[in-house]
């Protein structure tokens, strides 16, 4: 295979979407209708904003999908969203969601916000030190093939060389590591010198330190 990576952005925001719409979910995974947005909303936003459109455009998984969609177009063109995208001969086939830790609202299966006077906040004191992978999400065909890996190992270059102290991702401890699980295994992660930090319920915390 010949993969190729790129960076989210404008240009390549059809392939994005071309993905998310044709290849992502073929296998009649349960995520569908998903554009990787919500981890830049709160709940409100999704139930208010989100569900409001959703009514608006006739209801029903229809009108949510295309609500969602038009959200995730939204943050892509104002550089809120970011990534990457694996490529096989000019034909996205696999995506990672990776940007600054502050940026998210939430990441994993944990909410690492909190609640204060009805407003969500993320900790101060990390802005610019901390490059967070919150997703990955390839093609069904090109599962087992080492795609993530590819993507993975690019957040962490690109994460130091824009100078990045730590990389961090949120594994989930399961019993035995399912397709489905868009946060990735352990595995890979500790493969790639990431150790555990913390644990949240069942999302286990870790860092890679940079050099």
């Amino acid at each position: 295979m010949n993969i190729t990576i790129e960076k989210l952005s404008k240009s390549n925001m059809p392939d994005f979407f071309d993905f998310f719409d044709n290849r992502a979910f073929s296998d009649g995974s349960p995520f569908a209708p998903c554009y990787c947005n919500a981890f830049y909303l709160t709940p409100e936003e999704v139930c208010d904003s989100i569900g409001s459109r959703a009514e608006m455009l006739g209801g029903g998984s229809e009108g949510f999908a295309v609500a969602l969609k038009e959200s995730a177009k939204e943050l892509i063109e104002k550089g809120i969203m970011q990534g990457y995208l694996a490529y096989e001969d000019g034909i996205s086939i696999g995506w990672c969601n990776a940007n600054d830790r502050q940026n998210y609202v939430r990441a994993g299966s944990f909410v690492p916000y909190e609640k204060r006077d009805g407003d969500y906040y993320i900790s101060d004191g990390e802005h610019g030190k901390v490059k967070s992978l919150v997703c990955f999400e390839i093609a069904p065909e090109y599962r087992g093939k080492g795609i993530a890996k590819v993507l993975l190992r690019q957040v962490c270059t690109d994460a130091e060389n824009d100078g990045y102290e730590f990389v961090e991702a949120y594994p989930q401890m399961t019993e035995k590591y399912s397709v489905l699980d868009f946060t990735g295994p352990e595995e890979m992660y500790r493969h790639f010198g990431f150790e555990e930090t913390e644990r949240h319920g069942s999302t286990i915390v870790m860092r890679k330190k940079l050099s």
